[in-house]
């Protein structure tokens, strides 16, 4: 078992994610003790953002920061734990809060939905998502 970084490495589907971690000086905090939550969005939902919208955050770094920390939540919670916060909200390392629905699959936000669960990390478990959730 990895580290939540060597783990979305070796999964092949988070290119971009871990672009952006690096470029935001994330990846030693995402490989250190945690216990975190990560709600990692592929590669192809970052392509559904709009043209040009992945290079201006790379060049934006605050901003870029501050969309990262807002999918990774403190404290390892697994699927089942998820489940049970439905219309519930959960504080995210950025200070905002991200909105769960339980309804028909787990939304955030009712925008992103999470795909693939408890993917176990040595310090913490990663969901994979299939949009970017940007805070408000």
């Amino acid at each position: 078992m990895h580290d939540i970084i060597d783990t979305a490495i070796a999964a092949g589907s988070f290119k971009t994610l871990a672009a952006a971690l690096t470029a935001a000086n994330l990846v030693d905090t995402l490989k250190g003790a945690g216990p975190f939550t990560v709600f990692a969005p592929t590669d192809e939902a970052f392509a559904k953002l709009p043209a040009g919208t992945v290079e201006s955050l790379l060049a934006d770094i605050p901003k870029l920061t501050a969309i990262l920390t807002y999918h990774v939540i403190a404290g390892q919670v697994m699927a089942a734990d998820v489940m049970l916060m439905d219309g519930q909200s959960a504080a995210t390392v950025n200070g905002a809060t991200l909105a769960i629905s339980t309804k028909e699959g787990v939304k955030l936000n009712d925008s992103a939905t999470v795909v693939t669960t408890d993917i176990g990390c040595t310090n913490g478990v990663i969901h994979v998502i299939d949009s970017v959730l940007l805070p408000a």
